[in-house]
């Protein structure tokens, strides 16, 4: 079967960024299917074309069976909410140009947020009458809302019936956690498949120590904190530099923020104003450097905004960090909650508690071995429940179910 993934925010294993896509169209071509993925040149994490140009088209080497091919984006991420739309405008355009001219396409597959790239998914199958499988990665418009990115009535207005009418059309519709399944079906989604969130744990070692890693950063003999991921709004990474003024009677613990997006200046410059001597932010690695990066690590930090609607979420990094071994503090509510304390693999906090955030962070650093046990049991929750092969099967069944519907 042929495969065509319309995926602006698309990262391969050697790009910064979430790579469930490559993993999962990696495992797909080892399957037997052709995957070609039509993705943007400008990274969704720091903003930028990798090139330092933005093309109309370059094809990427995606492994065999897989081919990558980057379609012109506005590279204006970064800036505002007005030159956002506009990038996702321009990437919904090309991509549709572009995919017209891929051939022999048994199945399209489209993915939200944007939710505009969704559009040019259904209508590529439409035209090439192939299945049409969406999946919702992120519930917007809903997340925009609540975080207040989205408020003009009419936009939010148009954007739930641009949700409705995808979520209505897709022969399948496929959910990366549990707690999304009852806000999709309440919008008309039919049939709706779970795939949830996961991590490779062949790219993770436990009993790594990241050394390499710890000299290349002088973080030789500190007890090293680290939150990995985009640095936006709906981070709250805020609260994390206020836990760490919290920690500064102790030199030996460091907050390492590793990563980038369109707080991060702003945050970096907040850290030097609060004169934050125990936070270092390191600059993005691809997802091939991340084993190294996490096995630096002596715990790992999840954080979002207390927003009601965050509750839904499987954030990618925390399967990430309980691969690598290391125990999660985790200032999350919700489902993915559920998996760490289900897995014995972390500490929960409330989320927007700077202080009960320090205090979990010198917790952890006192119990070395507790640490290290809770690391090792999320570790071993993760190889039952979440490893990427597992996951990567239960979306092969999808697909072949919708290539051979009752």
């Amino acid at each position: 079967m042929h495969i065509l993934l319309i995926h602006q925010a698309f990262a391969a294993l050697d790009e910064p960024g979430g790579t469930r896509h490559h993993e999962l169209a990696r495992y797909l071509a080892a399957n037997d299917h052709r995957v070609t993925v039509i993705a943007s040149p400008v990274s969704y994490l720091t903003g930028t074309a990798a090139t330092g140009r933005v093309p109309w088209v370059a094809e990427q080497d995606g492994g065999p069976g897989v081919r990558i091919l980057r379609a012109y984006t506005y590279a204006a991420l970064h800036r505002s909410f007005v030159h956002r739309v506009l990038a996702f405008f321009s990437f919904m355009f090309s991509s549709f140009v572009v995919g017209l001219g891929v051939g022999d396409v048994d199945l399209v597959w489209g993915t939200s947020p944007p939710i505009f790239q969704g559009v040019t998914a259904w209508a590529l199958a439409r035209l090439k009458r192939a299945r049409f499988l969406f999946e919702v990665r992120d519930l917007w418009p809903a997340f925009a809302v609540a975080v207040g990115v989205l408020r003009n009535p009419l936009l939010i207005r148009l954007s739930e019936w641009l949700e409705r009418f995808l979520y209505r059309r897709a022969d399948r519709l496929m959910i990366n956690s549990p707690g999304f399944r009852e806000h999709v079906t309440s919008r008309g989604a039919r049939r709706v498949a779970l795939v949830p969130n996961g991590a490779d744990t062949r790219m993770f070692d436990p009993q790594a120590r990241g050394e390499t890693f710890r000299q290349r950063h002088g973080l030789e003999g500190k007890f090293v904190a680290l939150y990995a991921g985009a640095h936006g709004l709906s981070n709250d990474l805020d609260v994390l530099l206020d836990a760490a003024a919290r920690l500064r009677d102790q030199p030996e613990i460091v907050i390492v923020l590793l990563g980038d997006g369109k707080e991060k200046p702003r945050l970096v410059a907040r850290a030097q104003q609060m004169g934050l001597e125990n936070v270092r932010f390191l600059p993005p690695v691809p997802k091939t450097g991340m084993g190294e990066a996490l096995a630096a690590a002596d715990a790992c930090i999840g954080i979002l905004k207390p927003v009601e609607l965050y509750k839904t979420v499987y954030p990618n990094k925390i399967f990430d960090y309980m691969a690598a071994g290391r125990p999660v503090v985790l200032a999350m509510e919700g489902v993915i909650r559920e998996v760490v304390q289900g897995a014995g693999a972390g500490t929960a906090v409330p989320p927007g508690d700077a202080a009960a955030l320090a205090r979990a962070v010198r917790s952890l650093h006192a119990n070395p071995a507790k640490a290290r046990e809770m690391g090792l049991a999320g570790r071993r929750y993760v190889e039952q429940h979440f490893d990427r092969g597992v996951l990567a099967e239960q979306l092969q069944r999808v697909i072949e179910e919708m290539a051979n519907p009752l």
